[in-house]
């Protein structure tokens, strides 16, 4: 659950959830719940509860991470690989691969919200107050990404151009802490919905950078999404999408996963889990679609 449970998870979750249990059934893989809340301020207890109320109401299942809130708070929560994370922070800062930068939210938005390195080259001090830390990917990289599909080739999208590593606040930003938990915890296959392909490249780009060639030979399954109109993802909520608020009325979980099939355009039946995810590889066209070869 990345970046932050900061809402009710909806069907878009419980669409990956699927894939996810069904691809490591198939591979032989073992299954790990991982919740990124190292960005307490934003984490709320009801939210991180609903992760396990959902996925104990659907019998979807998993075999290591945190059973519980306060399983994940005592041993599995980001906090605790804090320093694994500052580790690697220090790494490519003595490496010269990192610089500061105290552009604001408004600078970003005249440019398009695209980073146009303004701060490369000026040598801000790397503990002055409100600067981040990004990493200089002025130098191109070939990206090799692992598909089911194959080794496909890539380069750095320009909107992930010199991504922040290092938050403002002095905690891991997403890419890097995402990047040290797949390599800590051996993560060797990665699900993840079409919209962070970006994402995936970045992480590409970091672990290269980084030296850290295990996850580069992670393999990738980037997904279709469900959309709640044809030209908006579904999101956090307490609406119609939200499983809790499907609960509330009486739904089952059967109910649930023919809500999935349906907005996917599948007819058959699908009473659980591993039937629904059984339709998703075989019988439905778009998640067979390879991704592009070139970005």
């Amino acid at each position: 659950m990345a970046p932050t449970p900061s809402g009710f998870l909806h069907l878009g979750n419980v669409f990956s959830f699927v894939l996810t249990a069904t691809l490591a059934r198939r591979c032989g893989a073992s299954i790990l719940l991982r919740i990124d809340d190292m960005d307490q301020q934003r984490v709320r207890p009801e939210y991180v509860q609903d992760i396990f109320d959902t996925l104990h109401f659907l019998e979807i299942p998993w075999e290591e991470g945190p059973r519980t809130p306060e399983d994940l708070k005592r041993e599995w929560s980001q906090l605790h690989r804090e320093a694994l994370y500052q580790q690697a922070l220090e790494a490519l800062k003595a490496g010269d691969k990192l610089f500061a930068c105290d552009c604001s939210r408004s600078r970003l938005q005249h440019t398009g919200g695209v980073y146009d390195g303004h701060c490369l080259h000026r040598q801000l001090p790397w503990d002055a107050p409100d600067v981040c830390w990004r990493i200089n990917t002025a130098t191109p990289l070939s990206l090799d990404m692992r598909t089911a599909k194959g080794v496909l080739s890539a380069t750095l999208p320009a909107e992930q151009r010199y991504f922040v590593v290092r938050k403002k606040d002095g905690h891991a930003a997403y890419q890097l802490a995402s990047v040290i938990d797949d390599d800590y915890f051996g993560v060797d296959l990665i699900v993840r919905g079409e919209d962070l392909w970006d994402s995936t490249l970045a992480q590409l780009y970091l672990a290269q950078l980084a030296g850290m060639d295990c996850f580069g030979d992670t393999t990738f399954y980037h997904h279709t999404l469900l959309m709640e109109t044809p030209d908006k993802k579904l999101s956090k909520s307490e609406g119609a999408t939200a499983v809790r608020y499907l609960r509330q009325q009486g739904k089952t979980k059967a109910d649930v996963f023919a809500a999935i099939a349906g907005m996917l355009g599948i007819r058959e039946h699908a009473a659980d889990w591993q039937t629904l995810g059984g339709l998703l590889l075989d019988h439905y066209p778009v998640l067979r679609q390879p991704v592009p070869t070139q970005y």
